[in-house]
């Protein structure tokens, strides 16, 4: 019996070990046959006296833990009935002297209580893997999309812990920050030395307000805000980073909108009443007995009543401004085509207007009518602020991949005279012009066209005279 239940059991372990069959079939077959060979050996030993009984006991209660009740109960009712019938059958046979039926029964009450406490037991350790697998999938996906929305935000977000280790860092931080080698779980001096003297400063002096800074010699200008998290075991710092130019251009933007609504309310108003002064005008200049002198005040009137209503149109384009419907541009052979248009526009020679894109593929995001607005603004002002001879005028249009962001930029670059270092703050204002004749709503109409396609409009100085405006695509 002992060499049968060696043999029993070693085949059990190479089916479990080989995956062979349901592993719920295997537990029950291996507890039946632990009832059974266990009884042969207790037979064997001298029946209940033995001891082995208990052996059975073991089994049950093992096997109950990954039952359900009714099959645990199952084998309890089985191990009892397997006891009895070899108490029975040695009473029948006259095997053993000591009939001993009531540890038979003690011995089968237990089988029962082993297997319902087990199969209790079991239940409550399977729920609670249940829920602790719940609770670890519920925290997984937490993590995940906690690591989701820190990543869209526009602000640059690290955690550091005590040690002034990085455990945490956007795509926004590592971009504001110069996009360092060093990102997580390195030191936060090695990815920005600057940041680290912000922090420093801020723990020493919680309370005080710092300066703004920049993590490279040509970055932009930041604002770094400090917080401490965690408890007393795992304490950390939340470090978030806000470009101040856009904190300030957004500023600006509200500033402007409110303006925008309030400028195209009294345009719409102005434009009746200076429709009636442009058309009185026209009147009076028909009259055959007006003198000289008058006639050149009609021509004044007329002349800035035109002039107004250049404004008021522009203004009025502005407030009906249709929504964008933006679509992939091949930027080449698309700027080609618009190059063309403009030089029969303004009669410009081949050489007078060039485009340049490197490398030819590159493609832009954009509402391509808008688009062609801007380009159309750009040019227009270019022609307007020069002060040479028209034909003396060049622009060169080139484009390509920024190398920093990775992403498509153009930008239009004149040899006239620059903009004025005092006029740059100012420059997309509505209503700002450095001409007498101008409206100042150009390159503020260029400025919104772009903001509606999310296209970035700057005007950057030239080392060597003249100007440039660039447009950074998403």
């Amino acid at each position: 019996a002992v060499h049968l239940y060696m043999v029993a059991s070693v085949v059990a372990l190479l089916m479990h070990l080989r995956g062979v069959g349901d592993a719920e079939k295997q537990g029950q077959i291996a507890v039946f046959l632990d009832i059974l060979l266990i009884t042969v050996m207790m037979h064997a030993s001298g029946g209940v006296q033995s001891g082995l009984g208990m052996l059975i006991a073991v089994s049950i209660a093992l096997g109950s833990l990954g039952l359900v009740g009714h099959t645990a109960l199952l084998f309890a009712a089985i191990g009892t009935l397997a006891v009895l019938t070899e108490r029975i059958y040695s009473h029948i046979v006259n095997a053993f002297n000591d009939t001993a039926y009531t540890q038979a029964g003690l011995l089968g009450i237990s089988f029962f209580a082993m297997a319902l406490l087990a199969h209790l037991l079991g239940r409550r350790a399977t729920e609670s893997e249940q829920l602790a697998s719940q609770r670890g999938s519920d925290l997984a996906n937490l993590a995940q999309l906690n690591d989701f929305v820190i990543q869209q935000m526009r602000a640059g977000i690290l955690v550091v812990d005590e040690q002034e280790t990085i455990q945490v860092m956007n795509e926004a931080a590592w971009v504001l920050l110069g996009m360092p080698v060093a990102m997580r779980h390195y030191p936060l001096t090695e990815a920005s030395p600057p940041l680290a003297q912000q922090y420093h400063a801020w723990r020493q002096d919680p309370g005080g307000d710092l300066p703004d800074f920049r993590a490279t010699s040509g970055g932009r200008d930041l604002r770094a805000g400090f917080t401490p998290i965690g408890d007393r075991d795992n304490r950390g710092t939340l470090i978030v980073l806000e470009d101040t130019a856009r904190l300030t251009a957004e500023a600006q933007q509200l500033k402007l909108a409110s303006l925008g609504r309030l400028t195209a309310g009294i345009a719409h108003e102005i434009r009746n009443p200076l429709g009636a002064i442009s058309h009185a005008s026209q009147l009076l200049d028909e009259s055959p007995q007006l003198p000289a002198p008058d006639r050149r005040m009609i021509e004044i009137i007329r002349h800035n009543s035109l002039r107004v209503n250049e404004v008021v149109e522009s203004i009025l384009k502005l407030s009906r401004q249709d929504n964008p419907h933006p679509k992939p541009l091949v930027l080449a052979p698309w700027l080609t085509d618009q190059v063309e248009d403009i030089r029969q526009m303004h009669h410009f020679a081949v050489d007078q207007i060039q485009e340049e894109i490197d490398p030819p593929g590159t493609t832009v995001f954009a509402d391509p009518g808008q688009l062609r607005q801007v380009i159309d603004v750009l040019c227009d002002n270019a022609l307007r602020h020069f002060d040479r001879e028209p034909g003396q005028l060049n622009i060169r249009m080139v484009g390509g991949i920024t190398p920093e962001s990775g992403g498509p930029f153009l930008e239009l670059r004149d040899n006239g005279p620059g903009i004025p270092r005092r006029a740059e703050a100012n420059l997309f204002e509505p209503f700002f012009t450095t001409r007498n004749e101008g409206t100042g709503l150009g390159l503020y109409i260029a400025r919104q066209l772009c903001e509606a396609n999310h296209i970035r409009l700057e005007y950057m100085r030239q080392p060597r005279g003249g100007s440039c405006f660039r447009l950074s695509f998403p």
